[in-house]
């Protein structure tokens, strides 16, 4: 039904009852609309299986908060419009908490005997002998966020309230309607009536992604120069900040997530409460009332149980989407916590068992830098050991220059280290109250710390590199095979295992070296049979002829892939003319921009690189060389074809080089700026891309044609193409 609809022309027997008429149905249109809504936002928050696309929600969204201006006296607190937040708040309220939301004891030993001395307690509480049978238990995660208490009258959401002392907290209602998983509204369930009190305790976090988003948004921020805006050390603290901001519309800014766990104050099974006979029966009731609850929760039995979801969770943690800190391990039956009761302020009939802690503190005693095989500096901290994550460490990697600088660390400082599982470990943050004195300022070296050669930053790159590529000890093994690979000059047989053996045994140290090592040399490797040497020497000494392009490719000069290479040998016809070109000269070949031009340069100037293409060729590596090429017409110079699916003659590596002879540049992917596409059988998603953007597309016998007519402009409305062109 739409608002004219609502408002129609028929005419009413009095203006009294047309404006009663009318109120009814704008009711129920709003009324539908939430509805819809609800649903929906259940299906993506909570269940993450959408059925409408985001449009079609917005739509709908926009559709009821219009509904919702013009008629204010309809407005509810449960409406889904309300996450969007509302005015700054001057402070919080304070909240008593009906039922006080209690801590659970931790057990601090990290093995599984944590596990066993808990069930051990138990039994021992309830008077169990070994003869008696296992507990049951339900175990669940223990999240790594902030304790919420969610109350809900007649099944609305009235008030959100922070744990507090335990007795009292915060209320962040306001804050909280802006989380999509939380419902505003319980979802009526056919079998579990919604009680008229409600109070669901559970825990809001923060996803590691959303966070990681999060953390993006603010560095552009700062980047941009904005004032008061900073970066968050972890999920944890970005979510808990987020709660307690004053300004909703910042809260609802922020990513946050929820899961349910446990009850608080709810009417009694007398005044038609629930009656629930376990903990797990509670958390399946949650589920059906519209709320999260992480689905690692387990039903187990005794302490085997307990050892075995706590090994099983530690071995998974760092693949789940958010952290976790410990597991959490409940007596399921409802009657057996009540008869364990409670000491001091905690339940004999729970524990968390944590898991080892993956953030630590720390001193930085040093500051190096290391060279990876892709020639990548990068800056690690050397640190008094620490144990964390499981293990002991001593490194951590400060990523590039710019991270160093923006979490200012200095060699002396105290710094929070985070690792989790297989993670490299990080330096989070700096305790700057702890900086004993003023450390210089981390500047990265101006040369490689390996080699010697220039360490390079290029223009709008983060992380700086050795450009000593063919002499770099660090990089000698990626050099090795990037110039062996099929695609440069193609040494059958020369794979990572191979070239890991030769560099590790000390036989090869540069790349002239793999071809001085003979049968000999080869022979001597581990796991090297006679016949194998052969071939890897006749594969050698094959690929000592090869063409000018595809050495310059397999040299790994930065930018320049096949295509470069191509355009650079047809442009200057031999090496030495390439090496010797000023920047100048090169950013006159095609495809040749700043950047690439930047790049070839600062490679030739390197002596140790012109060393090592000296001593290729004196190792007899050659190719044909000719005059050059620059003033030649080539008739698809500027042109850019895409290749996909299986063509009935030519392989994909026959038609990228007849169209690239002719000076085409041949692309991986399609847009507005692609000139034709050239599909074969089974072509996918690139055919597709074409059709969508109105891009012409050619079959086998199209491109033959399009190559035979170069010489005269392509008008011939007989071209053989499988689509209309643009």
């Amino acid at each position: 039904m739409s608002t004219l609809d609502l408002f129609g022309d028929s005419p009413e027997p009095s203006s009294r009852h047309n404006a009663q008429q009318q109120a009814l149905s704008v009711s129920e249109q709003i009324r539908q609309l939430r509805d819809q809504l609800h649903h929906h936002g259940h299906l993506y928050y909570t269940l993450d299986a959408p059925e409408i696309p985001d449009a079609e929600y917005d739509r709908l969204f926009k559709q009821l908060q219009a509904l919702e201006l013009a008629h204010p006296e309809l407005l509810t607190a449960d409406s889904p419009t309300q996450r969007v937040g509302a005015a700054v708040l001057e402070a919080f309220a304070t909240v008593r908490h009906r039922v006080p939301m209690l801590s659970i004891r931790t057990e601090t030993d990290t093995e599984s005997s944590g596990a066993q001395a808990f069930d051990a307690r138990v039994r021992r509480e309830l008077g169990r002998g070994d003869s008696d049978p296992a507990i049951d238990y339900v175990a669940e995660l223990k999240f790594d966020g902030l304790a919420m208490s969610l109350r809900y009258e007649n099944g609305v959401l009235v008030q959100a309230a922070t744990r507090g002392d335990g007795e009292s907290g915060e209320d962040v209602t306001t804050n909280i309607r802006t989380i999509g998983q939380i419902p505003l509204r319980l979802k009526v369930a056919h079998q579990r009536p919604i009680p008229p009190v409600l109070e669901v305790r559970g825990e809001v976090y923060m996803r590691r992604d959303d966070f990681e988003a999060l953390n993006e948004r603010q560095r552009a921020k700062i980047a941009a120069g904005a004032k008061g805006e900073k970066t968050f050390v972890n999920p944890r603290n970005a979510a808990a900040g987020a709660v307690r901001q004053l300004d909703s519309g910042i809260a609802a800014e922020r990513p946050l997530s929820f899961f349910a766990y446990g009850l608080g104050d709810v009417t009694p099974v007398s005044e038609g409460g629930p009656q629930f006979t376990s903990h797990y029966e509670m958390q399946q009731a949650f589920k059906s009332w519209g709320f999260p609850v992480a689905d690692q929760i387990q039903c187990v039995q005794g302490a085997a149980g307990l050892v075995e979801f706590h090994q099983s969770i530690a071995q998974t943690r760092d693949r789940l989407p958010f952290d976790i800190d410990g597991v959490v391990y409940k007596v399921n039956d409802l009657a057996l916590q009540a008869q364990l009761g409670f000491v001091t302020r905690e339940p004999r009939w729970a524990v968390a068992h944590k898991f080892p802690a993956q953030e630590e503190l720390t001193t930085v005693l040093a500051i190096d830098v290391q060279v990876g095989r892709t020639g990548k500096l990068t800056p690690v901290a050397k640190l008094a050991p620490v144990f964390v994550g499981g293990v002991t460490v001593t490194n951590a990697t400060l990523h590039n220059e710019d991270e160093a600088r923006r979490k200012d660390v200095r060699v002396g400082d105290t710094v929070i280290v985070r690792r989790a599982g297989d993670v490299i470990p990080e330096v989070v943050s700096v305790l700057l109250d702890k900086r004993v004195d003023s450390a210089p300022v981390f500047t990265m070296p101006s040369h490689c710390p390996v080699c010697g050669s220039d360490a390079v930053r290029e223009e709008g790159e983060a992380d700086h590199r050795c450009s000593g590529g063919l002499f770099c000890s660090a990089q000698r093994k990626q050099a090795i095979l990037h110039f062996a690979q099929r695609r440069a000059v193609e040494v059958e047989g020369l794979g990572e295992k191979l070239v890991d053996q030769m560099v590790d045994s000390g036989v090869v140290k540069t790349l002239p070296d793999v071809y001085r090592l003979g049968f000999v040399g080869l022979a001597q490797l581990d796991r090297m049979a006679d016949k194998s040497a052969q071939n890897i020497v006749a594969a050698l000494e094959a690929s000592k002829a090869t063409t000018l392009p595809r050495f310059l490719f397999g040299l790994g000069i930065r930018h320049v892939g096949e295509a470069t290479a191509k355009e650079l040998a047809r442009h200057f016809g031999s090496l030495d003319r390439i090496m010797d070109a000023a920047e100048e000269d090169l950013l006159q070949v095609n495809d040749v921009g700043p950047v690439v031009a930047r790049s070839l340069r600062t490679f030739f100037d390197q002596a140790h690189n012109r060393e090592v293409v000296a001593q290729l060729r004196a190792c007899g590596v050659h190719w044909p060389e000719g005059e050059p090429a620059a003033q030649a017409v080539q008739p698809l110079a500027g042109q850019t074809f895409v290749l996909t699916g299986t063509l009935p003659t030519l392989s994909r590596d026959q038609a990228k080089a007849l169209l690239e002879a002719q000076g085409a540049k041949v692309a991986g992917s399609v847009s507005k700026k692609t000139s034709y596409v050239v599909a074969g059988t089974e072509a996918g998603s690139k055919l597709d891309k074409a059709r969508e953007l109105g891009v012409p597309v050619l079959d086998e016998d199209g491109l033959q044609q399009l190559l035979q007519q170069l010489l005269a402009p392509v008008t011939d409305p007989a071209l053989n193409t499988t689509e209309s062109t643009k």
